[in-house]
């Protein structure tokens, strides 16, 4: 090397390396089971002229994991980018924008007025630089709303998805689907941000272990009955969940479970055990007591909010020190 070009380039400023800085980078992407919704002070603000409609939360457990881990970093601080959207379906995270839906301080009043928001992996911006994703997604596609819908027209939700009108989905096809959707949404997020190391989230036990511990009423499922919610159990919520982890494992990616913890504290269990709030459930004051689309449940009048099957606090404490230990194992692989 001749001593002008040494010398050019001992001047150059040094290269950082993939991933590399003084911090790392953490993106949470994921639905309402991620962004928090009701659990924590909105984020942003109240108010704030960057309020986006998604509904995130600083009792989410992206938030928990960002305040532990800067309590206790590891070898360097890391940053999070949490951009997670109530009612986010798995081709909002690469491929489609959203429309956001919040019901709280929505512009003009209608919650139809968000603007719609870029595929998660756009406004996460991940690259080579991101170190870590965390993506929780994919129960918005399974029919627990529709159940609802349909057992208010006293049609068994079970009977009607074993044999569909035409143009219906049934449950097999619908869960086909959901595992075709997984598979490409991760390979995605590998192609955006090939050196992360990328942590898939389940859903926590959302419903009883047997439906007939379900009381009813609008604080549970309302008027579901107990073999739909077992079906709902079994042949909707687990494979969901089963989903997720094979198709993580199949490239590689860690699972964290949130079910096997929840068991016991679903939407069912005695107020003060319960993890999962019901139709009407304990929220933060901001959050709204009217039930969306027109369902026949004042949740006002029992001194309840529209929680609709919703995480309270206590899951997302309960989910926090898992995705952490998941993150910090991921960030020891860097």
């Amino acid at each position: 090397m001749g001593l002008s070009l040494l010398a050019a380039t001992l001047l150059l400023p040094p290269v950082a390396a993939e991933g590399g800085g003084d911090r790392y980078e953490w993106a949470a992407l994921g639905d309402s089971y991620t962004a928090g919704l009701f659990v924590g002070d909105p984020r942003p603000a109240l108010g704030s002229t960057a309020r986006d409609g998604c509904d995130r939360t600083t009792g989410s457990y992206p938030d928990r994991v960002r305040r532990a881990l800067a309590a206790r970093p590891p070898d360097r601080p890391v940053h999070l980018t949490d951009v997670s959207c109530d009612n986010a379906a798995i081709g909002d995270i690469a491929d489609e924008r959203q429309q956001p839906t919040s019901p709280v301080q929505p512009p003009g009043g209608d919650p139809a007025g968000w603007p719609p928001v870029d595929p998660q992996l756009l406004r996460a911006r991940l690259d080579g630089r991101t170190d870590v994703v965390t993506v929780g997604v994919g129960a918005i596609a399974l029919p627990f709303g529709e159940c609802l819908e349909l057992t208010l027209a006293h049609i068994p939700c079970a009977a009607y998805y074993a044999n569909p009108p035409e143009g219906v989905e049934g449950l097999d096809a619908k869960l086909a689907r959901i595992r075709e959707e997984y598979g490409r949404m991760l390979d995605a997020i590998h192609r955006a941000a090939p050196h992360a190391g990328v942590i898939t989230v389940g859903y926590p036990a959302v419903l009883p272990e047997r439906g007939s511990t379900c009381g009813g009423g609008p604080a549970q499922l309302g008027p579901i009955g107990h073999a739909d919610i077992d079906w709902l159990r079994e042949d909707a919520l687990k494979p969901m969940n089963t989903i997720i982890r094979t198709e993580a494992a199949k490239r590689g990616d860690r699972y964290v479970d949130r079910y096997t913890s929840s068991v016991g504290h679903d939407v069912c269990a005695p107020e003060g055990t319960r993890w999962i709030e019901g139709i009407c459930g304990d929220a933060a004051p901001f959050w709204p007591a009217t039930v969306p689309g027109g369902l026949p449940f004042d949740c006002a009048a029992i001194g309840k909010r529209a929680t609709l099957l919703h995480p309270n606090a206590g899951e997302h404490a309960n989910a926090a020190p898992l995705v952490e230990r998941a993150v910090r194992d991921a960030l020891r692989e860097r």
